[in-house]
């Protein structure tokens, strides 16, 4: 993120070209953006409104998409000494009616509704400078208010961080029911659960490919542990690993050609690298003790691993051709499941502390460590969104368990996905173009 760097870039055609300066949300003094949202007003070229709550639900919706990153704090409707006007030049707003409830950003605009399509106007608003940060007009097909409640949302926290948030991803994640499981899919927002796989079996360790086409896990639907590659786009899959033993799948390289895999053929758990295409097999680790869990860094140039190499799982480092491993965690007896950030620098994990996993971050080089959740429940598998802003991880107390999402600081904590059953291994998607 770029910390109060100045840059030009070009607005809304209207509004010519400003400085700006991107607020650092990853400072540990950051707080929570107050922001003013009003009802959007309703305009029909015909006179009348397909719905006159429409304004109401966008604007409800576009703080909902908000709150979800973790860094807005948006004002209470009844605080507002003045109701917004979607038309009003900005020389008419009254800034100090905002200013003086709190706010610091100001969102208003306007809705129209026909029988094919919706479309929005909406204008950003610094009010400590009174300034107009940006006005951009949205459409969606039919009455699709949450998309264009994701896209103002979206096009909001950019305009104050540099970063387009993690609103057009999805988590995969294992649904499991007694034996038998399957991998589910489910929007940011938690909305349209799908099932992905039909394997009613064990299955474990979904990866994303980094274009989203693929997704790769293994299962023991023919009665032992094997990789599959599963297409997204027609359904089909494929078995790429089937060895003798254990073949538990790992995660992609960057440029989606090679997936790391942990094999027991050779008679022990070592790392190995798998080229997609021709399905060639590296072996990268030749150790007595036990390797799993191979994570690429984002530049593909370092695996993290997990060891018990130094007598109890431990997360490792190593070069991409299996060189230089080093140990990278020393707290606590337990440490599992590594996964890298895709900013670079720290690396999630699941740590045994006090009877109970709880996560962690802990920066490269071994340094710099922090513990993110501290209750009573398991929680376990963090993945990184792809802003590298917000970790996902499982939590589970007892026989129930949830898919929870938290800021990389460990705050701004809310359920995903809550189960009866058991939901486990959560794995954030990329971004969708």
């Amino acid at each position: 993120m770029l910390i109060a760097v100045l840059i030009s870039l070009p607005l809304f055609a209207s509004i010519g070209v400003a400085a700006k300066v991107y607020i650092d949300v990853d400072s540990p003094n950051f707080q929570l953006f107050p922001i003013a949202i009003c009802d959007f007003a309703i305009t029909d070229p015909n006179g009348a409104a397909k719905s006159k709550d429409s304004g109401i639900t966008l604007a409800d919706e576009v703080k909902r998409y908000l709150i979800m990153t973790g860094f807005f704090n948006p004002l209470n409707k009844k605080s507002f000494l003045d109701n917004g006007s979607a038309n009003s030049p900005v020389s008419k707003i009254a800034f100090a009616n905002w200013t003086m409830i709190g706010a610091d950003y100001l969102v208003e605009g306007n809705v129209t509704q026909s029988e094919k399509e919706t479309s929005a106007e909406c204008r950003l608003f610094d009010v400590i400078k009174g300034d107009i940060l940006f006005n951009k007009k949205y459409t969606a097909a039919g009455s699709d208010l949450k998309a264009l409640a994701r896209n103002i949302a979206s096009d909001i926290l950019f305009e104050l961080t540099g970063d387009e948030g993690d609103f057009n991803t999805k988590i995969a994640f294992v649904a499991k029911k007694g034996n038998k499981a399957d991998i589910y899919t489910v929007n940011y927002d938690g909305s349209d659960m799908k099932a992905l796989t039909n394997h009613r079996a064990i299955i474990v360790s979904p990866r994303w490919s980094p274009d989203g086409r693929f997704l790769a896990f293994t299962s023991f639907k023919g009665g032992e542990p094997e990789v599959y590659i599963r297409d997204l786009k027609n359904g089909s899959e494929r078995k790429v690993a089937s060895f003798e033993g254990l073949n538990l799948c790992g995660y992609w390289s960057p440029d989606g050609q090679k997936i790391l895999l942990t094999l027991s053929k050779d008679g022990n758990e070592e790392l190995y690298v798998l080229e997609i295409e021709t399905l060639k097999l590296q072996r990268l680790t030749n150790n007595y003790a036990i390797d799993v869990s191979p994570a690429w860094s984002p530049d593909g140039k370092k695996i993290a691993f997990v060891s018990n190499r130094g007598g109890s799982p431990q997360i490792y480092s190593m070069d991409a051709d299996g060189n230089n491993a080093r140990r990278i965690t020393f707290e606590g007896n337990y440490n599992t499941t590594p996964s890298w950030s895709p900013r670079g620098g720290r690396i999630a994990y699941e740590g045994l502390i006090n009877g109970r996993y709880q996560i962690f971050t802990v920066d490269e080089e071994g340094n710099n460590l922090l513990q993110l959740t501290f209750d009573a429940a398991d929680n376990e598998s963090p993945s990184w969104s792809p802003s590298g802003r917000q970790i996902v991880y499982s939590s589970r107390t007892n026989s129930k368990s949830k898919i929870c999402i938290m800021n990389a600081n460990g705050l701004g904590g809310r359920v995903l996905k809550e189960n009866g059953g058991n939901v486990t291994m959560p794995m954030w998607s990329p971004r969708w173009k």
